[in-house]
């Protein structure tokens, strides 16, 4: 089984042990792990999560902490990469869930057999069943307490919904592992079930509008903040809930099922998506 690696920033104990869980379903056994807490972050907030990592899987390899600028994340995965050595990778961050239609080395092997060292996801972003921001349950679960999936980040902000879930350890990735240039994935996306619209993203987001504007955090282009504030623009335009009942489509999903619709609609999303300012791909 592939090695599984992380960048890891602030999150609540319980989310790190559901992730732990979730890809331990999956047959992972080797976890390469690293945290970076901003300067905000207290230790309040540290401690009990780097316990619980330690619980969990040993201590983390890499532990960083200062301003989060932009390039940090991809240096992070990279020194990971680097210590999990040769062979095939799965790429993931702690809100970020795989289903997988197949057994990893399936899917590993059809891309080999076609002619590619990656494996491709698209975002499938996860909110609450009115669309609040809301703490979750872990006696419940993360499904149960998001019900919701729909093409959030692609649709309303913008971002790239695309993401690289299983790479070779002989290509590059890019900022986010949204992509690997000249790696382009053939098989149709891994829904990668995304459990960021918890209850204090606001401020995270925030924060970072504040801090890149700064230059406190330094970035490498405009698109975390232009996300960014999109997001908390739609928020105050619909009593801090996203708009479930909107435009973008939102239907109720859970990890072990891929829905029928999937495959057309990612089509369709990837079809139609562009990264701002650019012309057709």
């Amino acid at each position: 089984m592939p090695p599984l690696v992380a960048v890891i920033g602030p999150v609540e104990p319980e989310l790190l042990a559901a992730f732990t869980a979730h890809y331990q379903r999956l047959g992972i056994t080797a976890f390469h792990l690293a945290f970076h807490f901003p300067d905000h972050v207290p230790s309040s907030v540290k401690t009990p999560l780097l316990k619980a990592a330690a619980a969990l899987n040993g201590p983390p390899p890499i532990l960083s902490e200062g301003p989060w600028h932009e390039h940090l994340h991809a240096q992070l995965r990279d020194e990971l990469r680097a210590a999990a050595g040769n062979g095939w990778h799965l790429i993931a961050d702690s809100d970020e869930f795989h289903a997988y239609p197949a057994p990893l080395p399936e899917m590993i092997a059809a891309a080999q057999a076609a002619g590619t060292l990656t494996v491709g996801g698209v975002l499938l972003d996860r909110v609450t069943a009115d669309g609040s921001l809301a703490t979750w349950d872990p006696a419940i679960g993360l499904d149960v307490s998001y019900p919701l999936g729909g093409f959030l980040t692609g649709l309303l902000l913008g971002g790239d919904p695309r993401k690289i879930v299983l790479a070779d350890s002989r290509v590059d990735l890019a900022l986010g592992s949204h992509r690997s240039p000249g790696h382009k994935p053939v098989n149709t996306p891994v829904p990668v079930h995304h459990f960021k619209w918890r209850r204090g993203i606001e401020q995270d987001l925030q924060r970072r509008i504040t801090l890149h504007t700064a230059g406190t955090w330094r970035e490498i282009g405009p698109a975390i903040r232009t996300e960014a504030a999109r997001l908390l623009e739609h928020l105050q335009a619909h009593g801090e809930r996203i708009h479930t009942a909107g435009p973008i489509p939102f239907y109720p999903v859970d990890l072990a099922t891929t829905p029928p619709w999937w495959p057309h609609a990612c089509a369709d999303l990837l079809d139609r998506w562009r990264p701002p300012g650019s012309g057709p791909s």
